[in-house]
């Protein structure tokens, strides 16, 4: 097996099934570039409760990252040329929804608190105005 951190945009909307065990999982396909500019699509099932949660609340196109196992596969197209593709077991799940929640518990967290001498304790000084270069 190989553990990988994937990057790419949602194809179509992730949907939530039950197997035969009883068991709900989510199942999404999630379309990357590559280095010389085609795409790979990746099958994406999601076991983890927060993960699927997380997986389920994106729409179509929107930005995600993935983290999980990968297995690597070839598919056919309809002229008969050889296709990569990617499935993954998904352990994790994070997008740009992610981000902002995770900087605005930061904010109003611990670490954005001044000290007693006034210094605050946050890499960007308690301000994230810095941080939107970084994006």
């Amino acid at each position: 097996m190989i553990d990988g951190l994937i990057g790419g945009k949602l194809y179509g909307k992730a949907t939530e099934r039950v197997g035969a065990s009883g068991k709900a999982f989510v199942v999404a396909k999630v379309r990357a570039v590559v280095g010389d500019g085609d795409t790979v699509f990746i099958s994406v099932i999601v076991f983890d409760d927060k993960a699927k949660a997380a997986l389920v609340a994106l729409d179509d196109g929107d930005s995600v990252a993935l983290a999980g196992t990968l297995t690597p596969k070839v598919w056919t197209d309809r002229s008969g040329d050889a296709k990569p593709a990617l499935d993954m077991v998904a352990h994790a799940v994070l997008s740009a929804y992610h981000v902002k929640r995770k900087r605005q518990a930061m904010q109003g967290g611990e670490a954005s608190k001044p000290t007693a001498n006034g210094a605050n304790r946050s890499a960007y000084g308690g301000d994230f105005r810095d941080m939107q270069d970084d994006l």
